[in-house]
């Protein structure tokens, strides 16, 4: 049981938690919402020791093991499987025990620590430890590799494995499907609701916390309201509260007006039966879901360009892949003004090598991409807020745009992705993730892309702003391609699905729900064919004949030298382009260079940095297949 009484928690000078009351009980499972800022985290780090109460205390049960899911893991050489396995603490020490036991080890204590082993589970240990690195998404292949060859997202995943496989009274997920594609969300999912301790969660995925939340905590103007039910029955109790309150009710109307006219439009086109019945049924509900969030401060539009191609793009009979592996075959189809597509496929099927090719960061290996006269790409990846200056502010990200619009301009604009006042001279060094996601956002949409190409768009964004985000995304003139893990924002905004699979791209006319039966026995056939492969691989003799393999070894060095020299090559020159880069970001950081008399220099400077960023980028790209060329070759 986990007590709070007259609880208040401060940040600084600032109140989070005021005078709070509240039990949650053993079994529960809890999910934390509220506006970034206002104590979610905190709430965390009280449970875990790390912050104290300023007045009244809380408490949990004395007996209760705590999980805990760390955000960063160092660059570790031990293997995947073994950092996780180190997750049991108590089991590992009783591994120690036993492995250092010698001749003079008291039998009787030797004894104990085998049923120590036992009781603990330890035989299965191993079983567990793959089983959840399986279901995370990782190959049976990589469960050996150390930590530190993996990159940052899959060290995230690393860690959630880690703390999934600990021993836990009490489990605490601060945004765990963060970098999770969506099979593995569908994983996790399942894996949750089987946990049999409490579970506190904080997300802003609203259809996973649907899924495996029994009580909701909403932390509000310094107050703790504990609602019963997910994350679907707390928006519609805040909903009905707030409409007795007539407290917005200018606002809220003008929400539902604009939502379920957005319903009716697409019930008048809507032609595949299956999809439109999903899809329909998730708008019908969306006004409710939107007074829920009247209070949001966030409000924008995504306007599309002026002119419109149709088609927008076309790919013709295209293969797409890196360097000479080829992951999609024969790709064809057109994108055409009004069509919002969502793609479905498992982890590493190619939805990304997708994207990037209709993006043009990644030619395709045969066939043809043609391009609408007036085709206007804007593009969000996964890693869109690692390209934002850091040193700079919003204001000045979107003054490098177009320096020739007024300063009050750029302000309006940038007030309704939550910058509004000093926010928007602030310095994007010191923003959080989902901050520098929103401004990521604000730089696409004042572009005025009439295609847009989303590579989960939602990542560190809080529920507030993802419906601001699913508002503008309905009203968006364009066309859109759509990867995501939120499954909300998916059937809220996407009028058909195609499936990215075994080397082809078709359409699906399923929904959601039917996507996730084909994922799990999709799993249960590869487990199958994995088993017999296995088997056969067992049964055969392995003849080695060393001189041979040295032989070999010798020719591959050779083969791979002309492709590390040209990689050392094009590290060098990436060197140096960031560097160019650095120095006229340097200058457009200058306020002096924004003057009247100085509008010559800053159009060279603006006109020279464009240059070198798309130099860069092709270096990078080349890069990146000369790596993979390099890695494919190293497996041969």
């Amino acid at each position: 049981m986990i007590n709070f009484h007259n609880l208040s928690v401060y940040r600084g000078d600032q109140q989070l938690i005021k005078s709070a009351d509240l039990t949650i009980n053993d079994g529960w499972h809890v999910g934390f919402v509220g506006h970034n800022g206002t104590g979610k985290s905190s709430l965390f780090a009280l449970l875990l020791g790390e912050l104290l109460p300023d007045a009244g205390e809380a408490t949990i049960a004395k007996n209760w093991r705590v999980a805990h899911m760390a955000q960063e893991v160092d660059a570790l050489a031990q293997s995947a499987i073994d950092y996780v396995l180190d997750g049991d603490v108590a089991l590992r020490q009783v591994e120690r025990n036993i492995a250092a036991a010698d001749h003079h080890t008291d039998p009787m204590q030797l004894a104990h620590w085998h049923e120590a082993f036992d009781s603990m589970h330890g035989y299965s240990a191993k079983a567990r430890a793959q089983t959840l690195l399986s279901g995370l998404g990782f190959q049976q292949a990589q469960l050996t590799n150390p930590v530190q060859s993996f990159s940052g997202g899959w060290r995230i995943r690393l860690n959630l494995a880690r703390t999934l496989y600990q021993p836990s009274e009490l489990l605490l997920l601060d945004e765990p499907t963060n970098h999770l594609d969506l099979e593995a969300v569908l994983w996790l999912q399942d894996f949750l609701k089987g946990y049999q301790g409490t579970l506190l969660l904080i997300s802003h995925d609203r259809d996973f916390l649907d899924a495996v939340s029994t009580h909701t905590l909403h932390i509000y103007q310094q107050t703790l309201t504990l609602y019963t039910g997910n994350y679907s029955a707390f928006e519609r109790q805040r909903a009905e509260r707030m409409a007795l309150a007539q407290s917005m009710f200018a606002k809220q109307q003008a929400q539902r007006a604009h939502l379920e006219d957005f319903v009716r439009r697409f019930r008048a086109k809507a032609t595949k039966a299956k999809q439109a019945q999903s899809r329909l049924k998730a708008l019908e509900r969306m006004p409710l879901v939107q007074l829920a969030h009247a209070d949001s401060p966030f409000s924008f539009s995504l306007p599309s360009s002026d002119k419109m191609s149709s088609p927008l793009m076309t790919l013709k009979f295209a293969d797409l892949g890196h360097g000479d592996k080829t992951i999609l075959h024969k790709v064809n189809f057109s994108l055409l003004p009004g069509m919002r597509i969502g793609l479905l496929g498992p982890n590493g099927a190619g939805k990304s090598t997708l994207i990037k090719t209709l993006t043009g960061t990644l030619r395709q290996l045969s066939g043809k991409r043609l391009l609408g006269d007036h085709l206007t790409i804007g593009y969000f990846s996964q890693h869109q807020t690692e390209a934002l200056d850091a040193s700079a502010s919003p204001l000045l990200h979107l003054q490098r745009l177009s320096p020739d619009t007024k300063e009050q301009t750029h302000r309006d604009f940038l007030g309704g992705f939550g910058f509004a006042g000093d926010a928007a001279l602030a310095t994007v060094g010191n923003f959080s993730g989902g901050e520098k996601a929103r401004l990521a956002l604000a730089l696409l949409a004042w572009q005025r892309p009439n295609l847009l190409l989303l590579d989960e768009p939602t990542n560190h964004l809080d529920l507030d702003m993802r419906e601001a985000l699913v508002i503008a995304l309905q009203d968006f003139a364009g066309a859109m391609v759509l990867v995501s893990h939120d499954r909300h924002l998916l059937s809220s905004c996407v009028d058909e699905f195609w499936l990215v699979a075994d080397g082809q791209v078709q359409p699906y006319d399923g929904d959601l729900e039917d996507y996730a039966g084909w994922l799990k026995q999709r799993q249960i056939q590869q487990k199958a064919v994995e088993t017999t492969k296995t088997s056969a691989t067992d049964s055969v003799e392995q003849k080695v004949d060393k001189k041979q393999d040295r032989k070999e070894a010798a020719e591959q060095r050779e083969r791979l030298r002309p492709i590390k020299q040209k990689l050392q090559k094009l590290e060098k020159e990436m060197d140096q382009l960031a560097t160019a880069l650095a120095g006229l970001e340097a200058q457009l950081a200058d306020a002096s260079i924004y003057e009247a008399d100085q509008k010559e220099l800053l159009q060279q400077v603006l006109q020279q940095q464009v240059q070198v960023k798309n130099r860069l980028a092709d270096v990078e790209e080349d890069w990146l297949t000369t790596t993979d060329m390099l890695a494919q070759g190293e497996v041969r």
